[in-house]
């Protein structure tokens, strides 16, 4: 079985001075795409569930995530690990230990720094307890959408990443260093810079960009080797999933019956062959 510890994959993309892909899926579908890609080229990936696909558009469950994404990697044998993104409540979290998430992200980066550490490391500590590893996020990804990306006094200041991380205990850390969830309007511009100031004053810890979408991949392939471990991708692929099944829908318009079972097959193939192409990213060694 190909099931394992997220801070074990994470470990070896830093090993390899790479970042591991953290895709965010939904379904049966979205979690074979990613699963079957990563088998296809070899290569580590994460599969990760936003709680509010489960809570909020009731698309799954967390539970039920949980068990299609470990039934899937048990029929290959690349490296699969299960994430949960950006959750705000202690409640989910536990859940999410339960069913067999191996690392949780809590986002308390709305809050203060040091009312964020102190409620992060309340759940490092239940977490690690029971090894599981943890996220935290500081600065703040908001949405390229509000054009969040380039707001400054959104981004992390490297002398608070250091504080946050020795006091909060997290395993993994998300900075905002030019990303932003969502759609950029213009080319987004990483800011290496401050990455590489963020990377030292952690001391190697493991960094988290979140926003993946529509970023250049030259810029990517810079953070990643300057201390990205972990990559977040969601709007891009969850966008070829819709325009896949909207493409059959359109092919079967004309027909008297077409039956909705077919078109997961397709589906999925569309969605091996995208992430298929974005893992040249990666250098796992």
């Amino acid at each position: 079985m190909a099931f394992e510890k997220c801070i074990d994959i994470i470990k070896h993309a830093q090993r390899s001075n790479t970042s591991v892909f953290a895709v965010n899926c939904f379904d049966y579908n979205t979690v074979k795409g990613v699963i079957y890609a990563a088998e296809e080229t070899a290569t580590p990936v994460l599969v990760q569930l936003f709680p509010g696909h489960a809570s909020q558009w009731k698309v799954t469950s967390i539970e039920g995530f949980a068990a299609i994404t470990k039934q899937l990697a048990s029929e290959v044998k690349t490296p699969i690990g299960l994430h949960l993104d950006h959750c705000y409540t202690y409640e989910e979290i536990r859940r999410a230990a339960d069913a067999g998430f191996t690392s949780v992200m809590f986002d308390g980066s709305e809050l203060s720094l040091e009312e964020n550490a102190q409620k992060t490391k309340v759940i490092a500590d239940e977490m690690h307890a029971r090894g599981i590893a943890v996220e935290g996020e500081i600065g703040h990804v908001g949405l390229a959408a509000e054009d969040a990306g380039s707001d400054l006094d959104l981004y992390t200041k490297p002398e608070a990443a250091k504080q946050f991380y020795a006091e909060s205990g997290v395993d993994l850390l998300a900075i905002a260093i030019g990303n932003a969830h969502g759609f950029y309007k213009g080319t987004p511009h990483l800011d290496i810079d401050r990455l590489d100031a963020i990377h030292a004053a952690t001391e190697g810890l493991a960094l988290v960009l979140h926003g993946g979408s529509g970023i250049p991949d030259d810029q990517l392939e810079v953070a990643f080797s300057r201390g990205i471990n972990k990559f977040n991708y969601g709007t891009n692929y969850l966008w070829t999933y819709y325009k896949a099944l909207a493409g059959f829908v359109k092919d079967h318009e004309k027909e008297d019956y077409a039956d909705v079972l077919d078109m997961s097959i397709p589906a999925q193939n569309v969605l091996i062959e995208h992430m298929k192409e974005r893992f040249h990213l990666c250098h796992f060694a």
